[in-house]
């Protein structure tokens, strides 16, 4: 199996080749250069690998929520790869990502409170919980929401994301004694969107490239506040 994954939809950029097992990525957080950083570490993984894209199985990409233009960056540098190749895409939440790694770098972690800053007053929302197979499994959806609103089941976790150091006051109100800990500082990386991809893959859950649409929750992101 060989799985190319692009991740572009916070201030961090990276790219991960997943290969016969194994995943190498390229990450940076750099805010505002993704466009000039994430071409360079595409061309080095496959280089490295002395892979060309059609011999690729899919290509895997973090499809939201995010900032806008990163989300699009990533959604259309892999339409044109998927395109030229003739490659399925695996489009795999950010949210999903961040939980993912909080996830592998703490094994005895269960459950994720997992909050991305939104700006507008809100954040991006989902609960994840560690499946069987040490994959993070959502539950309940995915919103956009202000932190004071957020939903959540009945059961102890961390909290996880940017979101939490903007709105740790208001989201430890609403949860209480169920947050264990909180982790600040986990990215959307491209090697969990790899992870993540590879597992969607092999459920079947890879689309055609005209398929793969961002995802963005928030649905009036051209309004000004006022209008909102």
């Amino acid at each position: 199996m060989k799985l190319l994954a692009v991740e572009t939809s916070t201030d961090a950029c990276s790219a991960a080749l997943f290969f016969d097992g194994e995943i190498v990525e390229r990450f940076a957080v750099a805010p505002r250069d993704h466009t000039k950083l994430i071409l360079p570490m595409i061309d080095e993984l496959m280089a490295d690998a002395e892979l060309k894209p059609r011999q690729l199985d899919a290509v895997a990409v973090g499809r939201g929520p995010g900032s806008f233009t990163g989300v699009r960056i990533a959604g259309g540098l892999v339409q044109g790869i998927a395109f030229g190749a003739d490659l399925p895409v695996v489009p795999v939440s950010t949210l999903a990502a961040i939980a993912q790694d909080f996830f592998n770098k703490q094994s005895l972690a269960e459950l994720a409170f997992t909050a991305m800053d939104a700006r507008m007053d809100e954040i991006y929302w989902a609960v994840y919980q560690r499946d069987n197979e040490h994959f993070a499994k959502l539950l309940g959806i995915e919103v956009v929401t202000p932190a004071g609103e957020v939903a959540f089941p009945e059961a102890v976790g961390f909290g996880v994301g940017s979101g939490w150091g903007v709105y740790c006051a208001q989201l430890a109100e609403c949860l209480g004694e169920l947050v264990q800990g909180v982790e600040i500082d986990v990215w959307p990386r491209a090697a969990c969107i790899a992870q993540l991809g590879v597992r969607d893959f092999m459920k079947g859950l890879a689309v055609p490239v005209e398929e793969a649409m961002p995802v963005y929750l928030r649905d009036k992101v051209a309004k000004k506040e006022s209008e909102r």
